[in-house]
């Protein structure tokens, strides 16, 4: 997020294209929720990631260091009550630099979306969690494959996101022709790693160090 706030960084375009290309879904969904039809809240989507293209309206996000998540979201919110008529009528990108979003695949996923009596703000941060999760468990899974233990991760993961059934250290250590002890240990340390992950992703979202453990706290009871 940093490196995305400094429009003089080289870095800073392609950092902010992949904030986008992260954290999108969350957004369509909530507005989504609040406009029934799909192509609409796709023009909508597309239009305000090109606005912050356009803008470079993390700068502010930078300056202020409060929150990414809720940033993000109060942007999303300003612009479309500023740009609401206008956003529509363009074509996805409307003439500015399209980022490319696989919008289709988010009206896929929300159509499996269980949004009766979910307000749009409530289905944001669900999403938000579930987004900021998965980004979590990818770098760590880049890690493993990196290390040449692509096979390790997929057998650790479901310890990760709370799958594992019972008899599972066994299975895990078949699986790997390991002792079930040096699986546990492989578990233990995986789940170690993972939260290490997560504390430093949300330190680039948050403040100050203070603010993580809340965080954390706000992730979970998004997650209900």
């Amino acid at each position: 997020m940093l490196a995305a706030g400094h429009r003089s960084s080289p870095d800073s375009r392609r950092a902010l294209e992949s904030l986008c290309q992260t954290y999108w879904y969350p957004l369509y969904a909530y507005v989504r929720r609040r406009v029934l039809d799909v192509h609409e809240a796709q023009d909508l989507t597309q239009a305000f990631f090109a606005s912050l293209l356009e803008r470079n309206s993390l700068e502010a996000a930078h300056r202020e260091r409060g929150r990414f998540r809720s940033f993000l979201l109060t942007a999303f919110k300003h612009f479309l009550a500023d740009e609401w008529d206008k956003a529509k009528a363009l074509k996805r990108g409307g003439g500015r630099r399209a980022i490319p979003l696989d919008l289709d695949s988010g009206e896929s996923r929300y159509a499996h979306e269980a949004t009766e009596n979910v307000s749009p703000e409530r289905l944001y941060e669900k999403q938000w969690a579930l987004t900021f999760l998965d980004r979590v468990l990818n770098r760590l899974g880049d890690e493993f494959i990196a290390k040449g233990k692509e096979r390790h991760f997929e057998v650790l993961k479901p310890f990760l996101v709370g799958e594992a059934q019972q008899n599972s250290y066994e299975n895990a250590a078949r699986a790997l022709g390991i002792s079930e002890a040096a699986a546990k240990v492989a578990v233990h340390r995986a789940r170690r790693r993972y939260r290490e992950i997560l504390r430093a992703e949300i330190a680039e979202t948050v403040a100050g160090p203070q603010e993580i453990d809340d965080e954390i706290r706000q992730l979970r009871a998004a997650l209900g």
